[in-house]
Order: C-alpha cells, then sequence, then structure tokens
C-alpha cells in the first residue's frame, strides 16, 4: 500500500484529502506544518507528498527544500498561491507537480 504524506495546516484540508486517499486505497498521514513534515519524512517512508505552501513555522517551499535534500520523494504542491512565478518557483526547488487550491479531489 502506497503511503501519502498530506502536509496542511487546515485541519479539515487535510481531513478531507485523507479520506480521499483511504478511499482510493493509499494509507495516508497528516503533519500539520512545514516542520512537522521534514520530521516525518526523516523518521518514515512515503510515496508521495502533497505540500500546502503557506503555512506557520516553516512554509511549504522551504520544507520541500529540506526534504529533497534528505529523500528524492515525489511531491505535488497544493497551494491558493496560482501565481506563475510560485508555480515556477515550486518546480525549481523539485516539486513534480503544483496544483492550485481550490480543486476537485476527482
Amino acid at each position: 500500500m502506497y503511503k501519502i504524506l498530506i502536509v496542511d495546516d487546515e485541519a479539515k484540508i487535510r481531513e478531507v484529502l485523507c479520506e480521499y486517499a483511504e478511499f482510493e486505497g493509499y494509507a495516508p498521514d497528516q503533519a500539520g506544518d512545514g516542520m512537522e513534515a521534514v520530521q516525518k519524512c526523516r523518521q518514515n517512508h512515503y510515496d508521495l507528498v502533497l505540500m500546502d505552501v503557506m503555512m506557520p513555522k516553516l512554509d511549504g517551499f522551504s520544507a520541500v527544500k529540506e526534504i529533497k535534500k534528505i529523500k528524492d520523494i515525489p511531491v505535488i504542491m497544493l497551494s491558493a498561491r496560482g501565481e506563475e512565478y510560485d508555480k515556477l518557483f515550486g518546480f525549481e526547488i523539485g516539486a513534480d507537480d503544483y496544483v492550485v487550491k481550490p480543486f476537485s479531489p476527482k
């Protein structure tokens, strides 16, 4: 079973994404900020990380930089920040895709 780390400071968003992931047969885990995500990636194996950009303590861009130093894990950025600059920066730091909120989980 593939493990997905869902990182967002909004608990409701994490819960909904976890429900969809479980329904599709994945094993989701959660982190509420970038620092927690980096710690979890150091301690666990994940097949994919879904990362919000705007979070307290450590933003998603900085978290992706740290995670990519540790392991080569595919990362999809999920953000309300949909400017071209943000998307390009996400790809430059190692994100594999960039999805702008709101989006349909289907």
